[in-house]
């Protein structure tokens, strides 16, 4: 089961301070211990909101909205997991290096979840597109 463990922003993260080395060197680990492992997928930071954008639907209408927001419910992180069970996924969740925060855990969607609705051909182009997103996930 995959699992997609959010860091929740905060103020130091919405206004770019990035974290110390000591931190920094406990999160190498942590990622390190979670590759050892063979359960991390992928691991990002991302950049604060005042640098992106939201794109609103509304029927056919598409209305663009630049940050910053409020920083409540905001991800300033990630971390994508395949692990065994959402228990496992807790336990790795409660190794992160972090003193203070919230991760929340939520499981990713797998195909055989959308059980009928997901015809033979839509999943032979589910399959092509993830071997397409693994060449160049190799190639980089």
């Amino acid at each position: 089961m995959r699992f997609m463990l959010q860091v929740r922003a905060d103020r130091d993260s919405e206004t770019g301070i990035l974290p110390g080395r000591e931190l920094i060197e406990a999160m190498f680990k942590y990622n390190e211990d979670m590759s050892k492992a063979g359960v991390m997928l992928a691991a990002e930071g991302l950049h604060p909101s005042a640098k992106g954008a939201r794109v609103v639907f509304a029927g056919a209408e598409r209305t663009v909205i630049d940050g910053p927001f409020d920083a409540d419910g905001l991800i300033a992180g990630f971390w994508i997991i395949d692990v065994g069970t959402k228990e496992d996924a807790i336990a790795w969740a409660k190794r992160i290096p972090f003193q203070g925060g919230v991760v929340e855990i939520r499981q990713v969607y797998e195909m055989e979840d959308f059980g009928p609705a997901l015809t033979p051909e839509m999943r032979a182009a589910e399959d092509r597109l993830r071997t397409r997103l693994a060449a160049r996930t190799n190639a980089g």
